[in-house]
């Protein structure tokens, strides 16, 4: 083989076709957002006049900005601590040796396969006022519960929702770096006399730290994220009890027709994405830190 084909240019030639899909599709729209959030289309669609920030301070002076913030602040809350506890729980027992656990383990992840807007329709019919849920609940005597059409309920329905649907996901990472991990520990721990509990959390625990870190990050990035679920559910209600962040975004571009306005919000929403980014990390390389001693 030619020695001209190990050329010093050579890896840039290679990543010139990445450079250019990402520079279409993701630098150019950035910086077209960019544009269009310090314009003003209010009066004409076609051409816009010059607004600076004024965008921006319209966008932190609208109540609706700051309610969309606390529901995604709220669902973020409430399903971070299911989404990674229960997943490591699932991992645990997956990591067994029981009979039947290929088929537990393919059961277990057929809702993470299943598209959101199926089970976000399932859910919605079985959580109705009228659905099979509260028919089962009004054979046992303790009548309809409003899941989805009251603001008090309706969030926690949805985090129901979720979590039900991705732990499995987040499972399959414990799962994978649980497998990483050396029997012999747990056989030292045994004859040392450690209790299975104690086993978990002398062990299992400071070893999955990284994975943990990663899951927590990746769920709160998701759960700012969220979309599909709320309007597949409740549509932002009852009462915008269920209106995030990104459905504010959508509801000023698609129905208000506030293109300033949304791509001002949709660049608020990056810049939130990019700090959890950051602190993503900044916590998986302290995990790792972390790891590596107690290893040592």
């Amino acid at each position: 083989m030619s020695l001209s084909l190990f050329r010093p240019q050579t890896p840039y030639l290679y990543l010139t076709v990445p450079l250019m899909v990402l520079t279409a599709f993701f630098a150019l729209p950035l910086l077209w957002a960019v544009g269009i959030s310090l314009q003003d289309y209010s009066q004409d669609l076609y051409h816009p006049t010059w607004a600076g920030l004024s965008n921006y301070q319209r966008l932190f002076s609208t109540p609706g900005f700051w309610k969309s913030l606390g529901c995604t602040a709220w669902f973020v809350l409430g399903v971070l601590p299911p989404m990674v506890c229960l997943p490591l729980g699932l991992a645990v027992l997956m990591n067994g040796t029981l009979r039947g656990m290929t088929l537990f383990r393919l059961v277990l992840y057929l809702p993470v396969i299943t598209s959101m807007v199926v089970v976000g329709i399932a859910w919605k019919w079985l959580l109705a006022d009228n659905g099979l849920i509260n028919y089962g609940l009004s054979q046992l005597h303790l009548g309809p519960v409003p899941w989805l059409t009251s603001p008090d309920l309706a969030m926690w329905s949805i985090i129901m929702v979720v979590v039900w649907k991705g732990s499995a996901y987040y499972a399959m990472m414990y799962l994978a770096h649980l497998q990483s991990l050396p029997n012999e520990l747990y056989q030292a721990a045994e004859i040392d006399g450690a209790s299975f509990w104690q086993k978990h959390w002398h062990i299992t625990l400071p070893h999955l730290q990284p994975t943990i870190a990663m899951v927590a990050t990746i769920c709160t990035i998701a759960g700012v994220k969220v979309f599909t679920e709320l309007v597949v559910m409740t549509k932002g209600g009852p009462i915008g009890s269920t209106h995030s962040l990104v459905y504010f975004i959508y509801d000023a571009a698609f129905e208000q027709l506030d293109l300033s306005l949304a791509c001002a919000a949709g660049l608020v929403l990056m810049g939130m994405l990019l700090a959890l980014s950051l602190i993503q990390l900044r916590l998986k390389h302290s995990a790792n830190t972390a790891s590596e001693s107690t290893a040592n």
